[in-house]
């Protein structure tokens, strides 16, 4: 390959796979057959071998996709395939957006189809394996079906619209982003209440000591909670989770059911203390600002590498054998491209979550009046999870969102004095 854009994202899409190898070699000689003492009360050894066999079974599994993965679109890249898919979707289509519909939405679709079977395996070997796996076939095809209808049916008006704009717009790359930007602030107020009951169901919490306790603290540390929910997590899955959605003063709360069996009321608050406290600490807005102004940068970038007057463009598209330069293609290409700042955004990212997260966690202990709830809740957590307690600093800078769990509860510990 004589072009140097091709080049670039070439050598690049190698080099982040092998940092990402890298990082999981480290992280797999990092695992410590010894059990923190920290942890004692909720791992025994047998548990504690355990979750670090999981944590071995599940980079190994991830080393093999992402092999797979890489192996696959560099081989359909340099035989071609862009090109050909191209001309493919040209020969069949005369308008250019449902061009650019049928281009993506075939791309989409093979990655798709081509990644079940590692979802299966994932789910009904190796969760099975390890105990957590509820789902079952009829559930894990209906979520299948699901998936596919939600995105024909939501990404492919937004996808058309952005192609729209590109291809008849004056600033173009501007108008796209307001599009996206709008449609994204809409789906995160709908999908709490018409997405997510599509996949898992929502009661609301029963009265009692729990509600109570929770309606409280959300009381003292003056959060606007309107609703309180259990989701069926167990419908798929033993581990568990919490999270709440809503703009404004309209707050829901929804708690797994897997969580609200295996921890104390106490530590449940504590746990939805710390959710508060991303909201009281404003990183909710923080980070939705932030994904704003990134999408902007984006969108100025793709309009500059799908102008049919640029050089550059002329040369990316080369670079896949493309003849034609086009939004859709553009969109592909760009993404290949972008993928090592993509990379290096990411980091910033993290480093900005794992702050933000002990923060949160400063918030639930002041509170509560104290850590202690927050830290046995924490610690319940990682057993129920089987969570990686030794994870190498590598892996921990490059992409954990949360600070390792060690870490974690020396900073809480802290706050006692």
């Amino acid at each position: 390959m004589e072009n140097a854009v091709g080049i670039f994202i070439l050598v690049s899409l190698i080099a982040l796979w092998a940092l990402d190898f890298v990082a999981t070699l480290f992280n797999l000689k990092a695992l410590d057959p010894k059990l923190p003492e920290e942890f004692s009360e909720v791992f025994d050894e047998e548990k504690y071998a355990k979750s670090q066999e999981y944590t071995r079974v599940t980079e190994r599994f991830g080393i093999f996709e992402s092999i797979f993965s890489l192996a696959l679109t560099l081989g359909f890249w340099l035989c071609g395939g862009f090109g050909w898919l191209d001309g493919l979707v040209r020969s069949w289509i005369e308008n250019d957006i449902l061009r650019g519909l049928a281009f993506i939405g075939i791309l989409i679709g093979a990655h798709t189809i081509i990644n079940i079977p590692f979802q299966i395996y994932s789910t009904f070997v190796i969760e099975e394996k390890f105990g957590f796996n509820k789902t079952t076939p009829k559930t894990f095809i209906i979520d299948q079906v699901k998936g596919l209808v939600l995105m024909a049916i939501i990404g492919a008006p937004l996808l058309a619209l952005i192609l729209w704009i590109f291809n008849t717009v004056a600033l173009a790359w501007l108008w796209a982003w307001v599009a996206f930007t709008a449609f994204t602030l809409l789906l995160t107020y709908l999908a709490p209440t018409y997405l997510l009951p599509l996949f898992n169901k929502f009661e609301p919490m029963p009265d009692g000591e729990l509600k109570d306790a929770i309606n409280d603290m959300a009381k003292k540390c003056d959060f606007p909670l309107t609703e309180l929910y259990v989701m069926d997590g167990s419908k798929r899955s033993t581990k568990s989770n919490a999270f709440f959605t809503g703009f404004g003063k309209n707050k829901k709360i929804a708690l797994y059911d897997t969580l609200i069996e295996g921890h104390t009321t106490e530590g449940l608050v504590g746990i939805l203390a710390h959710e508060i406290g991303h909201f009281k600490c404003k990183h909710i807005i923080q980070r939705m600002i932030t994904g704003i102004i990134r999408s902007a940068v984006v969108f100025f970038l793709l309009g500059l590498v799908t102008n049919k007057d640029s050089a550059f463009a002329r040369d990316l598209f080369s670079a896949f054998q493309v003849e034609n330069i086009s939004v859709y293609a553009g969109l592909i290409f760009f993404a290949l491209l972008f993928s090592p700042i993509q990379r290096i955004l990411g980091i910033f990212a993290n480093i900005t979550s794992r702050k933000h997260e002990f923060e949160a966690d400063a918030y639930a202990a002041n509170a509560q009046g104290t850590p202690d709830h927050l830290i046995g809740a924490l610690k319940k957590l990682s057993a129920d999870n089987l969570s990686n307690l030794t994870p190498h600093p590598l892996p921990v800078f490059l992409d954990y969102s949360h600070p390792p769990m060690l870490v974690r509860l020396a900073a809480l510990k802290k706050l006692r004095a």
